[in-house]
């Protein structure tokens, strides 16, 4: 049995995977390179695969109390003049509970649940290198040296860990960008809206109890931009590339005062998730395009299972087995997604809009049992 671990990466699969570790009784450290839990990032979407592990820990209704918005469906739009092309009714999940989170919250109900199961933050300390082995060891950018039985790499693509465990990654530029933004609303509608125009779509949900509005806009254009979502650019570069969106985005994205772009990479799956008794967590084994909002929920899977894992002694076995084909699946979904919001003018866009408003409306049931095996995957069953 595991009974020491450190875990390297203070987001959402680091820390839900360090609570989940030490509720099992393994001592925990967490090294995180940010000085404090900060306001990083804007909205995420826990779907109900997600929320079925935040449950498990026991923290569904602080994330609640802290203002997360229970989602009502998903509401696509033409880009035009905002006329509704489709909804999906995500009452029909089954008793099942969608929520639009801010990421800071979050984050920081996974960090006080980490606190309170005894692990140790370790705040402003950036790992340098990982070396696997029957005891592995990290090195920080101190030169201070630390020993675990188990090290968990939760720190994202660009992981310290992943070129020594998986093999090459090298990613490649999808042609897309993203925009990522809040802007204040009243008490807004709990959906999602997808503004949905030729090689672009603006993605638009409320946060807080629906006084924050989150905007994720996408293009498609040949000009590079750096991966990451924490890169400034100005918002009146966003404004003028959905200059000719009509309904109530535009109005949106009139607000916007800050805003930051990210270049989208598609990264392949890693091909080995765990050696020296070092393992990979979520986009430092599987980053994901943001086209099924599904890269927090992996990743609050992953934690789960590999705890499992190692309260089972069946971590080098099982792990990489139970989570390998499932993550590629979601993710070549997500990435197969955009050129659904993304049509161009034209006889296909026409048909495409059609079948989904018939789909819609004569066979909404049908329409959102086409999500049962990615919302309806529980972890905590296998």
């Amino acid at each position: 049995m595991i009974r020491n671990a450190i875990v390297v990466g203070g987001g959402v699969g680091g820390l839900a995977c360090a609570t989940a570790l030490a509720r099992r009784g393994v001592t925990v450290t967490l090294y995180e390179r940010a000085p404090e839990i900060r306001e990083v990032g804007a909205g995420l979407q826990v779907s109900p695969n997600g929320l079925a592990v935040l449950r498990a820990l026991g923290l569904e209704e602080a994330l609640l109390h802290r203002g997360a918005v229970t989602a009502r469906a998903v509401v696509l739009f033409d880009y035009k003049a905002g006329a509704q092309v489709a909804r999906l009714d995500l009452t029909r999940l089954r008793d099942q509970r969608y929520l639009f989170v801010h990421r800071h919250d979050l984050v920081s109900v996974l960090a006080q649940a980490a606190r309170e199961a005894g692990v140790v933050l370790e705040l402003g300390q950036e790992v340098a290198s990982i070396r696997p082995g029957d005891v592995p060891e990290l090195t920080l950018a101190s030169g201070e040296e630390m020993r675990a039985e188990l090290i968990v790499c939760a720190d994202g693509i660009h992981s310290v860990g992943r070129p020594v465990i998986a093999a090459g990654s090298e990613a490649r530029f999808t042609g897309q960008v993203a925009w990522r933004a809040t802007v204040p609303a009243q008490q807004a509608v709990p959906e999602a809206q997808v503004a949905m125009g030729p090689g672009r779509h603006v993605v638009s949900y409320p946060l807080r109890d629906g006084r924050l509005m989150n905007l994720v806009a996408v293009q498609e254009r040949d000009a590079w931009a750096e991966e990451g979502w924490t890169h400034e650019d100005d918002p009146a570069a966003l404004q003028a590339a959905f200059a000719d969106f009509g309904g109530p985005v535009a109005g949106l994205l009139q607000q916007v005062e800050q805003v930051s772009l990210w270049g989208l990479f598609r990264h392949p799956v890693a091909d080995c998730w765990m050696r020296g008794n070092v393992a990979l967590l979520g986009d430092a084994a599987h980053p994901t395009l943001p086209f099924l909002a599904q890269g927090a929920n992996l990743a609050l899977e992953d934690a789960w299972v590999l705890a499992e894992c190692v309260a089972a002694e069946t971590m080098e076995t099982r792990y990489q087995e139970v989570r390998q084909r499932r993550a590629t699946k979601v993710i070549d979904a997500a990435s197969g997604n955009a050129w659904k919001y993304h049509l161009r003018e034209g006889p296909v866009r026409q048909l495409a809009h059609l079948g989904l408003s018939l789909g819609s409306r004569l066979a909404p049931g049908l329409m959102m049992r086409q999500f049962d095996w990615i919302y309806g995957h529980d972890v905590k069953a296998q």
